[in-house]
């Protein structure tokens, strides 16, 4: 399979190849709990991965918890461990929201249709971004505890670690993807 989609765009192995394919967002937590699902569009892709669009109207849902969005957002899942989303006028100010995770897999339903599935591994760290507030790597207790708890291999816990300092980083330097312009040329395809 080529490397580019029919645009020239480089996308990941497995990924969809034509904007506007439906994507199921399907993140568990270790061990194969359910964690959140959420249905969006494919965008498309670039040098940092797979984008996701999800516009306002966006029904989210996890065991025990429910919403539905009343702002735009897009998502980047790379070929690294980690998910990242970037809202558009957020009611609370959540600019950026990058989970700590396994590495996002690409799946077609069987039917091979446009509808894919992304899924990964929630493994507890995020690092946040609010306006007006420096970002900040959040739920440290949580990943401490998870990781003793659920038995967290130690190279896991040393690659999530590290990967939460990187992408923090990354965010307060404001390096792509981070930097604003790119995630709005994202939205932008959205809208």
């Amino acid at each position: 399979m080529s490397d580019e989609d029919r645009t020239g765009i480089p996308v990941t192995s497995g990924a969809p190849r034509a904007p506007g394919a439906l994507v199921r967002v399907r993140a568990t937590k270790w061990g194969g709990r359910p964690h959140w699902e959420f249905d969006g569009r494919w965008l498309g892709a670039d040098a940092h991965g797979d984008w996701v669009g999800f516009p306002a109207g966006t029904r989210f849902a996890r065991p025990g918890h429910a919403f539905t969005a009343t702002w735009d957002s897009v998502s980047l899942f790379p070929r690294s461990g980690w998910a990242a989303a970037f809202n558009e006028h957020h009611p609370r100010g959540l600019g950026v929201y990058v989970d700590l995770a396994t590495v996002p897999e690409w799946r077609a339903d069987a039917s091979g249709s446009t509808v894919w599935t992304v899924s990964y591994v929630d493994l507890d760290l995020d690092v946040v971004e609010r306006e007006g507030a420096p970002a900040f790597i959040d739920d440290e207790d949580e990943f401490a505890e998870h990781a003793v708890e659920f038995g967290y291999p130690p190279e896991l816990v040393a690659r999530v670690r590290a990967d939460a300092d990187a992408v923090l980083r990354a965010v307060q330097r404001r390096e792509a993807p981070f930097d604003g312009a790119t995630a709005a040329g994202w939205l932008a395809r959205l809208a």
